[in-house]
């Protein structure tokens, strides 16, 4: 069975309260040995750190502040997520950046818990997640400004075109490439083929963004090895050879 990891999975959430049992054992049968949980803000951590509890070494907690919560209190989540860091290990910072998507009320605050995020995790040592949905030129920007040769981490649901994806290898990040892959108007069938495989990891940001044949319905990580297929098919290579290569890179950025 090829060896698989969900980089970016909510599995946490509501959506999962009947069934996480069930679908943490559906995804390691499908060969997902890790789920790596970006956080969300105070109100996602307990729930986050008990599926930690009840998969240990598999299900995987991140620390960080959403963009799209980021409200007039960010300050207070951002000492609470800083509170954090400083008690324990966390595979990495995040997830965070910037999401012109839904509102742009807050973007100057937005920018000012991404920068502070991205200095927590040169503190730290460890990897970013970056969030960059209708604001990869802004997002990067700050990225760029503050990449000091120690940054790392993942463009989480990348789907932007083959020269964003070049500034995203310039700057030693990764893409996180999910569901989208598989969509008819995703976009990716048109940068996968210009990519190197170093570049990627794969996820689900589950319960969100379902692979096709789920389009719609529930994500969750047992649906990897549908992107992985994809992806595959995209960049002409066996399916072997991406399980391979993308773990190996999810697994040497995260390594705790």
């Amino acid at each position: 069975m090829l060896r698989l990891v969900d980089s970016h999975a909510h599995i946490y959430s509501e959506e999962f309260k009947d069934d996480l049992a069930a679908a943490v054992a559906k995804a390691t049968d499908a060969g997902v040995e890790k789920i790596y949980m970006p956080n969300i803000d105070h109100t996602s951590i307990d729930a986050m750190l008990e599926a930690e509890a009840a998969f240990p070494g598999i299900c995987i907690p991140m620390m960080g502040l959403h963009p799209a919560y980021v409200k007039k209190d960010f300050e207070r989540e951002l000492y609470l997520v800083e509170e954090w860091l400083d008690k324990r290990k966390f595979a990495a910072v995040g997830e965070c950046g910037i999401d012109l998507y839904w509102d742009k009320t807050f973007f100057p605050q937005q920018q000012e818990a991404l920068k502070v995020q991205l200095e927590l995790a040169k503190k730290h040592n460890l990897p970013i997640i970056l969030h960059t949905r209708d604001s990869f030129d802004e997002t990067y920007e700050l990225v760029a400004a503050a990449q000091d040769g120690t940054l790392r981490g993942i463009f989480h649901c990348f789907s932007g075109t083959v020269e964003q994806a070049a500034k995203v290898k310039e700057l030693n990040f990764l893409m996180g490439i999910g569901g989208v892959a598989t969509f008819k108007n995703g976009g990716l069938d048109k940068v996968l083929p210009h990519v190197s495989l170093d570049s990627l990891v794969l996820e689900t940001d589950c319960p969100y963004l379902a692979p096709v044949p789920y389009r719609g319905k529930r994500n969750e990580p047992a649906y990897i090895p549908l992107v992985l297929k994809r992806v595959a098919e995209l960049m002409q290579k066996t399916e072997e050879e991406v399980a391979e290569v993308t773990t190996k890179n999810a697994l040497n950025l995260f390594k705790l």
